[in-house]
């Protein structure tokens, strides 16, 4: 049995956005008892990442050590077209991860106490980014 279906997750600019519910619905919908569920991004300026829910200082902690290890403003960057955030936006994408995989047990994903799914955003304008979850 599989199951496939892609979210629309709104953004409201740079910053982790947590879907953990809403994968976990797809999940649960997708009547897999014991599997395997992958969440893939198909965007090159966003990514997806596993990390701690509980405390938000976390998820701020990270956005602001990532965006000073690939600054706005750094003027090696020649792809610059869409504005100052793009050539970053690019690299943080690669330096962490368009897709996960994540267990499937009883029905639910197998996550740590405090684990959370994130859609991580790194354009600084709003928008609406796919994702897509394939349960198996």
């Amino acid at each position: 049995m599989s199951h496939v279906e892609q979210l629309r997750v709104p953004v409201s600019g740079q910053g982790m956005h947590e879907i953990t519910g809403e994968v976990g619905s797809v999940v649960r919908d997708s009547g897999v008892g014991q599997g395997l569920c992958t969440v893939y991004m198909p965007h090159t300026s966003a990514s997806l990442v596993i990390q701690e829910n509980a405390d938000p200082s976390a998820q701020r902690d990270l956005e602001r050590w990532l965006a000073r290890l690939v600054p706005e403003d750094d003027r090696l960057y020649t792809h610059t077209t869409e504005g100052a955030d793009d050539m970053p936006a690019h690299i943080k994408a690669a330096l962490t991860a368009t897709s996960l995989s994540i267990p499937v047990l009883e029905g639910s994903l197998c996550l740590g106490t405090w684990q959370g799914i994130f859609l991580w955003e790194h354009r600084r304008a709003r928008g609406t980014r796919q994702v897509v979850v394939h349960v198996a």
